[in-house]
């Protein structure tokens, strides 16, 4: 077998990654044999231990040496000792049962004279001692803690930290060796006491005992206030000295221990002020070493009950940080005035110039720090200034900090906005500059505050206008100008200030239709500013007098009919149809109220923009008539009643998988009952009327059209067709008799389809079911169509009727129908679903 360099050598001299596994499998097989001849050499045994650690930093499996390390614990030789403590903290965990093996071999060595072999054992117990080993052996940790050997107690103090968190009930048997501790003259035994206690004090304060441990070492302050004032003033000590500054190590611990027993107490708060005045002052700061003490030193300031000048003191301090020239210093400084801002907000905005020239750093990281920490700086008094550099550095920013700083702007500009005039400027502005990363949220809360503002609607639009002229490359400046210019198009027309001293050009109809032509013939028209604008064509109308621009408008509608997104090609036939109903078209699209400004609705912060994500992903589906409507009308809180064709089409699509795993053939997804009555119906009453307000006739003979025909829902030109009256022939099968209603199918062949009337009827004398609904799905080697129920309100005695036509993909229609069905309705306000599978009789 080859030694343990020659291993090595080997695998680094492999040239490929199949080069090297085919030598790690090799060797790996080699050391397993040598294991299974149980050799008694223990220098071979020792070799294959260190050939597995060398694989186990490789990431290769090692599982199989463990038994072996055990072996070498027992071995009386150190060097053997040595390795295989090695190789059990490494290859074991406090998770392997072969760990209860090992309990024998650490309580021997934890007696043994050698106190080398002893820090052996109290390294491994510290690093992988479980609960069961903790309470085997804190008796030999604990006579150890007190051993005269500095080198023992140090190993045994950081054993027993591991110790009580694992058996937190084993803290008591160490609290008063732990006091002893922090009395060690020793710096390497007072620091492993120092970083016992913290933990001890740590877990205490998270079970929040106010008569706990740290009760127990606030006697010990004065004496660490001592310790820290000898280190800080002493003189040059060789074997502690670390650059010029006496145990740095030491000095950080106590102050964090200090922390911890100040926190939330006024009176040991008041013992340590002096001595972290004396080393926030005294400290040098020249060098890496000393700003690791100021740096605790100022942690512990501002966590404890200290006094203002002394906040303030440890604040200039991370503001001379901000000032260094290590990228490492700056940062942490920035991180922690992220952090005091909230408590001494005027010392930090002293630091505020220091803080915008860290925006200008090359490292990214200090950017992004410096970015929040200047969006938390911002107030009333230095709103303007403020937003000033950050819109300037908006300009040259990364496009990773824009979405961050767009919404960061339009949240404080929501917030601290000395007038409306500044809002609007301010918000265009970052429209401008990265108008592609403002999230909806500030879009709306933008258009909100115009829509709320009469006296500066007038200069909106015409600022908008003039910015949209010039660039239509940002989808955010495009999306608000396309709306407000929709809404405001007359303002815009009437002219008017464009700036105190400058009149705006005068804006002919004409540049406006252009306008949005030119936005839609860019490569910057996307699915959204397409809807915009669509929308905002059909508003304007109503706002512009020259018949020949409407008439443009209209032809531009017309064109976007027969768009291939579906969502624009409906809004634009059912706009295109509005154009037949003058009247009714002016009353639509007259301009939407102001909204009223609840303060959910305001532009908050982080928190309320998820939960309104989260409200807006709850929202049910708006049918698309609904939505039009709402929309022109200004109502975009209301939830619409009935469910969207692609609602409908997953749910058949659903029913479809269960049935057999392809999506049915379907000319329309099931349809859905009508909404209850409500203002939108009472508007689409008024569409399918007559120019002189009677019904339209009805044709006496209308074929039944399928339902994918009628995708203008009620502004159609043409009604639904009522399902055809059933014929008396065909037997009636039953289907569904539950809760008061009966459902029977008749069917009728012919060479080509299936035909079948559903009926559905009310049984009961007295109940009401309301929102009856039917959904099919068929296997997916057939095609279904279904048309809606004639009615979704049944009273007692009452029948609906629905049709479905089933044909053949390829072939005559099957010899059997085979349906799945879904059910829904409402009986006295219950809501039932009802899923089931019907076949044909034969």
């Amino acid at each position: 077998m080859a030694s343990l360099k020659q291993f090595i050598r080997n695998v680094r001299a492999a040239k490929t990654i199949a080069d090297e596994r085919a030598v790690v499998q090799k060797e790996s097989a080699a050391i397993r044999a040598s294991f299974r001849e149980e050799s008694h050499d223990s220098n071979v045994r020792r070799n294959n231990v260190a050939k597995l650690l060398y694989l186990f930093t490789l990431g290769e499996r090692t599982h199989f040496g463990q038994i072996e390390c055990l072996k070498l614990l027992a071995s009386p030789r150190f060097a053997d000792k040595r390795l295989g403590y090695l190789g059990t903290m490494l290859l074991l965990d406090e998770n392997q049962e072969v760990l209860t093996l090992v309990t024998n071999s650490l309580k021997n060595d934890l007696n043994h004279p050698n106190q080398y072999i002893v820090g052996l054992a109290l390294c491994t117990l510290g690093n992988i001692a479980s609960v069961e080993m903790s309470r085997d052996l804190f008796p030999e940790v604990e006579n150890i803690i007190s051993s005269s050997n500095p080198y023992i107690r140090r190993k045994a103090a950081l054993c027993a930290m591991r110790i009580c968190r694992k058996v937190p009930d084993l803290q008591e048997h160490f609290l008063e060796k732990s006091k002893q501790l922090l009395q060690d003259r020793n710096h390497g035994v007072l620091l492993c006491g120092l970083t016992l206690v913290t933990d001890l004090c740590e877990a205490d304060e998270a079970e929040d005992d106010e008569n706990g441990i740290k009760e127990m070492f606030k006697p010990t302050v004065p004496s660490l206030v001592k310790i820290l004032k000898g280190l800080s003033t002493s003189g040059y000590a060789p074997e502690h000295d670390v650059t010029g500054i006496t145990d740095p190590f030491l000095q950080v611990k106590i102050l964090q221990l200090l922390r911890v027993l100040a926190r939330g107490d006024v009176s040991v708060s008041e013992q340590i002020n002096d001595i972290l005045a004396q080393v926030a002052t005294n400290t040098e700061s020249s060098k890496n070493v000393g700003n690791s003490i100021l740096y605790e030193a100022v942690l512990t300031i501002l966590d404890i009950e200290a006094d203002s000048g002394l906040r303030v003191l440890g604040v200039n301090i991370l503001g001379k940080f901000l000032s260094n020239r290590d990228n490492n210093i700056r940062y942490v400084a920035l991180n922690t005035l992220i952090k005091v801002v909230a408590i001494e907000p005027n010392a930090v905005q002293r630091h505020r110039n220091t803080i915008l020239d860290c925006l200008r750093d090359p490292d990214i990281s200090i950017r992004r720090r410096a970015l929040d920490l200047s969006f938390t700086l911002i107030n009333e008094s230095n709103v303007r200034v403020l937003i000033r550099e950050l819109l300037a550095f908006l300009e040259v920013a990364d496009n990773e900090f824009k979405p961050v700083m767009t919404s960061q702007i339009g949240i404080a500009a929501d917030r601290f906005a000395p007038n409306k005039r500044w809002h609007v400027d301010t918000m265009l502005r970052v429209l401008k500059l990265a108008g592609n990363y403002v999230k909806e949220q500030i879009l709306s809360s933008f258009v909100r505050l115009i829509a709320t503002t009469p006296d500066l609607q007038t200069y909106s639009v015409q600022k908008l206008y003039a910015a949209l002229k010039d660039d239509i490359s940002q989808e955010g400046l495009t999306l608000a100008g396309s709306w407000v210019i929709g809404e405001y198009g007359d303002a815009l027309l009437r002219g008017g200030q464009y700036e105190e001293e400058e009149l705006v050009k005068e804006v002919k109809e004409s540049d406006i239709v252009d306008l949005f032509e030119t936005i839609l013939s860019s490569s910057y028209a996307g699915q959204i500013v397409t809807q915009y604008i669509v929308t905002a064509a059909i508003k304007l109308t109503t706002r512009l007098s020259d018949a020949a621009q409407v008439e443009r408008l209209r032809r531009f509608l017309q064109r976007y009919g027969t768009n291939l997104d579906v969502e624009i090609q409906q809004r634009a036939v059912e706009y295109g149809n509005l154009f037949a109903y003058d009247q009714i078209r002016k009353g639509v699209l007259e301009k939407m109220p102001a909204p009223e400004i609840r303060e959910e609705q305001r532009v908050l912060g982080e928190a309320t923009k998820k939960k309104q994500t989260k409200v807006t992903k709850k929202k049910p589906a708006q049918s698309a008539t609904e939505d039009l409507l709402l929309d022109l009308m200004g109502d975009p809180g209301t939830d619409g009643g009935a469910t969207t064709n692609g609602t409908q089409a997953q749910s058949a699509d659903l029913l479809a998988d269960i049935l057999g795993g392809g999506g049915p053939s379907t000319s329309s997804p099931p349809q859905t009952t009508s909404p209850p009555p409500n203002n939108v119906s009472s508007i689409m009453d008024l569409f399918n009327s007559g120019p002189s307000g009677s019904p339209a006739p009805v044709p006496s003979q209308q074929p039944s059209a399928p339902a994918s025909m009628d995708l203008l829902g009620g502004l159609s030109s043409q009604p639904t067709p009522s399902p055809a009256p059933a014929s008396s022939g065909p037997p009636a099968h039953g289907v569904y008799n539950k809760n008061g209603l009966t459902i029977t199918f008749q069917l009728k062949r012919d060479a080509n389809a299936i035909q079948v009337l559903a009926r559905f009827r009310n049984t009961g004398d007295f109940s009401h079911l309301s929102a009856v609904n039917l959904q099919a799905a068929v296997p997916k080697t057939q095609k279904l169509q279904l048309q809606p129920i004639s009615q979704g309100e049944l009273d007692g005695g009452q029948e609906a009727t629905q049709q479905m036509r089933i044909t053949a993909v390829n072939g005559p229609p099957p010899a059997r129908l085979r349906l799945r069905l879904r059910l829904g309705y409402a009986n006295g306000g219950n809501p039932v679903q009802e899923q089931l599978d019907w076949s044909e009789p034969a």
